[in-house]
Parts: structure tokens; C-alpha cells; sequence
């Protein structure tokens, strides 16, 4: 039996990461390749045009799992029973600007997105949020969109982790996959520290713990 279409909502859609994004949902990269998907894809007015753009390349590319495109700049219309939220947008960090310096931005962003989830989502809505400074962006989110259980909302620094994963790869000349157990403790700003205290790698000689293999704590 088929199942029913998912509704996925992208925000920030017309930007690169969200352009990126939106064609790998609708081949079934995300929920399978036998989950069909209404995307939802949401944008500022001035990427009104970019965002009319990206829906025009989903019809020309014809996804079998593609069951219909929002393409809006309303909150409400865009969040109206979505079942997955994927928040990509964000106010970009400009040069010379800390991540904390955006916050009061992103606050107001994250607040009026948030209501419109509460409002209009379907019930039992899963969030991830992808725009830094991720771990305070979803944080507001939860403030502001109650009703959605914290359990469904998560935030993504999957790129920070990596970061430190391939520092230490290089640092030892093993593998990336060869390293594991690589800890990130806070939000994606200068105060977040990469912990490799638990961390180990596989060597010649086997497992080893990445602490003993640097032997830098300046480094480390």
C-alpha cells in the first residue's frame, strides 16, 4: 500500500545549502525511496524570485516521490501541516561578526517561524534546526513553539564534529573513519570546545586513545 505524501518543510530554501537540500528530499535521500513528499519551501520576500527559480527546477526534474511544491514567503502558509521541519535559514554571519552578534536577529526570525509551527504544524512535528548558531536557534524554538515536544526538536552541528574528526585524521594519518568518539560540547561559536578525551583511533598497532597518539595538550 502507498504511503501518504509526508509534508517537509525547507525555510531558507532559495539560499545554496536549501537549493542543495531540497533535491535530495524529493529523490527520497532523507525519508527512503518509498516515501512520497510535499515540500514546503520557505524564503524571504526578496528571494521570492530565486524561490519561484528552485520550485521550476523540481518540476522540470520530474521526481516520481514529489507529490506537490509550496513555494511561499508567509510563515503560516509554509508551516501548515508539515510534518518534518528542516530550518536552514537564518541571518548570515557577515565578516568580523561573532555568532552571538546574529542572535538578536535570529530571535526574531526563530520566534515568528516557531508561532506559525505551533499554530499550523501537524501534530507530533519533528524540527531539525540547521542555522547557526544552531543549539541557541532551537532553544528559541522551543520557547516559542510549546506545544511541539522537546523530544522532536533537535539541532544539527554535524559540520563542527567533522571539522574536529578530520583535524585529528590529519594530525595522525589515519583514516576519518579510523577516528571515533570525538565529543562537541557547546553552540557553534568561540566558546565551543572539541572534546578528544574519550576519542580513539585505529593505528598499526591498533586502537589507541587520541589523547597518548597527539601527546599535545596545547594542540588538543
Amino acid at each position: 500500500m502507498a504511503k501518504e505524501p509526508a509534508r517537509v518543510l525547507v525555510t531558507g530554501a532559495a539560499g545554496q545549502i536549501g537549493y542543495a537540500l531540497v533535491p535530495m528530499i524529493a529523490r527520497g535521500i532523507m525519508l527512503g525511496v518509498d516515501q512520497p513528499v510535499i515540500l514546503h519551501m520557505l524564503d524571504i520576500p526578496p528571494a521570492a524570485e530565486a524561490l519561484n527559480g528552485v520550485k521550476m527546477e523540481l518540476i522540470d526534474a520530474a521526481f516520481p516521490l514529489l507529490k506537490g511544491i509550496v513555494a511561499t514567503t508567509d510563515p503560516v502558509e509554509a508551516c501548515s501541516g508539515v510534518n518534518i521541519a528542516v530550518m536552514v535559514g537564518g541571518f548570515p554571519r557577515k565578516e568580523g561578526m561573532e555568532r552571538k552578534d546574529v542572535m538578536s536577529k535570529n530571535v526574531s526570525i526563530y520566534k515568528s517561524q516557531a508561532s506559525a509551527l505551533e499554530q499550523h504544524a501537524a501534530p507530533n512535528c519533528k524540527v531539525l534546526v540547521v542555522a547557526n548558531p544552531a543549539n541557541t536557534n532551537a532553544l528559541i524554538l522551543k520557547e516559542f513553539a510549546p506545544s511541539i515536544p522537546e523530544k522532536n526538536i533537535t539541532c544539527l552541528t554535524r559540520l563542527d564534529h567533522n571539522r574536529a574528526l578530520g583535524q585529528i585524521s590529519e594530525r595522525l594519518h589515519v583514516p576519518v573513519s579510523d577516528v571515533k568518539n570525538v565529543i562537541i560540547w557547546g553552540n557553534h561559536s568561540s566558546s565551543q570546545y572539541p572534546d578528544v578525551y574519550h576519542a580513539s583511533a585505529v593505528t598499526g598497532a591498533g586502537e589507541k586513545p587520541v589523547r597518548g597518539l597527539v601527546a599535545d595538550d596545547a594542540w588538543q
